[in-house]
């Protein structure tokens, strides 16, 4: 069994608009949202195998947040740049090419591609935004990541920042 938690990267800074978007980092309540959603995570005994991070700055803050809460260290950290912007294809494919060895993986990524994997995974009901620092939970029964398919993996939760406020 393959699990996947697609986590949109937390809220951005608009602060600097000589900055590409490649390189705008998280603004203050994204660095309080990324540790804050990764604790929940832990919390629920969730343990985690690696991380697949686009390369976009902002993406790259937030799954560090997360490897700290979860005790993860460089090595078991990707940059993959396909994952920035991407949609559910490339996310895929990129997901095929994981070590077998990771079981569970927090994968970091942008809308719309993440609001569209949330609704291409099997489930039952519409997302219509995964927001930023979101968290859309997944399961598979495939064996090796290069069978893990996105249509064949289930929906099993969907968390983000305001969720219970």
């Amino acid at each position: 069994m393959k699990q996947v938690y697609f986590v949109r990267h937390a809220k951005s800074s608009w602060a600097d608009m000589n900055l590409k978007d490649h390189d705008r980092p998280l603004n203050a309540r994204g660095k309080k949202d990324a540790p804050h959603m990764a604790a929940r995570l832990a919390k629920e005994g969730v343990k985690i195998d690696g991380i697949l991070t686009s390369s976009a700055k902002r993406t790259r803050q937030t799954a560090q947040a997360f490897a700290e809460a979860f005790g993860l260290g460089k090595a078991r950290i990707t940059k993959e740049k396909k994952l920035y912007h991407a949609g559910p294809k490339t996310i895929e494919r990129c997901i095929q090419d994981l070590p077998d060895d990771w079981s569970t993986v927090l994968v970091f990524g942008h809308n719309p591609g993440y609001t569209e994997v949330a609704n291409v995974l099997r489930n039952d009901a519409y997302i219509g935004n995964v927001p930023t620092c979101g968290i859309v939970a997944s399961t598979s029964d495939a064996k090796h990541w290069s069978d893990w398919k996105m249509a064949q993996a289930r929906r099993t939760a969907f968390h983000y920042p305001k969720e219970n406020k």
